[in-house]
């Protein structure tokens, strides 16, 4: 018998982050590897870093810093391992640095970290490649590997090649009843703020047989909620020649048996079609629900930033949505302080919050990043101007979505419970509400369990959460 092996796996970051250790921990628990949690002492703790901005990437040094004093040996990996690299390896002696090109063999690469053997830092590069999949990958009982019976190779089911193989091993990290679904990776826009494509790669989409396989596979989980993620949703299906696939990836991915909610991550205002909206709004089992990477709202900014769109535009693709359903979820993100934001471009961003009605707002100061373009733009906006822009938003930001989620009193919603907090108090999500990044709903009632999805009607708004209490005789929403 091999050896006992243990790693324990800390993931920082994104959605797509945890979908990326999942599939690390698949490859790992099929090479016999055995995961453990964080309290656990590990032979190896793998730590899946986010390089996102300034503040992700000295959590991520923490972290592995962390890591390092509890004992074991320390593996860095992810966006911020993968960004850079022997950089990152010099500069950290206590941990060994891999990058997205490893994963494939991350059973190997932890073996060499375990028997003392250095790792040699990577370059990036185009990651447009096969990656292997191992005999014991392929045998191994509690790893899922998606479009495994059909589509291991890189062929789908028309006969269409696809751009890499599919077949990528998962085990699921935390159980419950709402999972993420990768739908591609990387990004082919040029943003000028954003170091992503650098390291994440070209826009690379899943083939839509292997995400539908996939789906199945998490219903037969116990999944009811599949997030769909991606750097760029809505560029989903361009480089299969197909710029129409989100919208007919959706609906199947609504019938597989025993989903009840479909949503969709980080929609692209400016490639959101009418056929687009019109699956959102009116496909049952897709939510309603529009995460719209916005960024600012001034035209002029947006066009330095090498975006599209303007705050006349962005108010009606928002009226759009709610003329076909008025209680449709609505998110985004801002950067401000990016160079050269004048006080009339910051307060056409103002204006635009003060009419969007947007349920859940993040807001981010702008701060040089490596490999972007911005980084060497002129008229930086001085850090006291950006500080003091950034609190200005934060409190106006807060009474906004406070006022959003008092529009909601007496508004009927579904609630997928999550939590059981105590006898007959259970805490879930509203279709408004995607996991994590959003407000909760706090849900009053008798005989809901964990999984069951619940009409309700909205009794209390506490800043961006909901109180709601159960409609009598309801039963559950959603059955098939």
């Amino acid at each position: 018998m091999s050896p006992r092996r243990t790693v324990s796996l800390v993931t920082l970051g994104c959605a797509r982050n945890e979908v990326d250790s999942e599939e690390l921990a698949g490859r790992l628990s099929a090479g016999g590897w055995e995961l453990v949690d964080g309290g656990t002492e590990a032979d190896v703790t793998l730590v899946n870093t986010c390089g996102f901005i300034d503040a992700a990437k000295q959590d991520s040094i923490e972290t592995l810093l962390e890591a390092a004093e509890n004992g074991g040996r320390v593996v860095a990996a992810g966006c911020m391992a993968e960004r850079y690299g022997s950089e990152l390896a010099e500069a950290l002696p206590e941990a060994q640095v891999i990058g997205f090109d490893d994963y494939a063999a991350i059973t190997d690469r932890l073996d060499d970290v375990l028997e003392g053997r250095a790792l040699v830092p990577h370059s990036p590069r185009d990651r447009r490649t096969l990656l292997p999949i191992s005999p014991a990958e392929r045998g191994s009982s509690d790893v899922h590997i998606p479009g495994h019976g059909g589509f291991a190779d890189a062929a789908g089911a028309d006969g269409t090649e696809l751009p890499y193989r599919s077949a990528i091993p998962r085990r699921r990290l935390t159980g419950g009843p709402v999972a993420n679904l990768k739908i591609a990776s990387g990004c082919d826009r040029r943003c000028t703020f954003c170091a992503i494509p650098t390291f994440r790669g070209a826009y690379i989409s899943r083939h839509p047989d292997e995400i539908v396989r996939e789906a199945e596979w998490l219903a037969s989980e116990g999944v009811r909620e599949v997030f769909l993620v991606s750097e760029n949703s809505t560029s989903y299906g361009k480089d299969l020649g197909d710029v129409r696939a989100l919208e007919k990836l959706l609906p199947r991915l609504a019938g597989v048996e025993g989903l009840d909610r479909v949503r969709v991550s980080y929609l692209q205002p400016a490639e959101v079609r009418p056929g687009l909206v019109d699956v959102l709004t009116g496909t049952p089992g897709v939510v309603p629900y529009f995460d719209l990477s916005f960024q600012h709202a001034s035209g002029t900014l947006l066009r330095r930033m090498r975006r599209f769109g303007d705050r006349e535009r962005f108010l009606e693709l928002l009226d759009t949505v709610r003329s076909r359903v008025p209680e449709a979820g609505a998110r985004s993100n801002f950067i401000v302080g990016f160079p050269g934001e004048t006080e009339d471009e910051f307060e056409d961003l103002v204006a635009f919050l003060e009419s969007a009605r947007l349920d859940a707002i993040g807001v981010f100061g702008y701060s040089d990043e490596d490999g972007t373009e911005a980084k060497d733009h002129r008229d930086k906006v001085p850090e006291e101007v950006v500080a003091e822009r950034v609190d200005r938003l934060n409190r106006l930001s807060e009474e906004l979505m406070a006022q959003r989620a008092e529009e909601r009193l007496g508004e009927e919603v579904t609630v997928l419970v999550e939590t059981v907090l105590e006898d007959g108090v259970y805490e879930g999500r509203s279709e408004h509400q995607a996991p994590e990044v959003d407000g909760s709903t706090i849900l009053y009632g008798e005989g809901p369990a964990v999984g069951d999805l619940v009409r309700a009607t909205v009794v209390q708004a506490v800043g961006a959460d909901l109180v709601a209490e159960q409609d009598e005789e309801a039963g559950e929403a959603g059955d098939r």
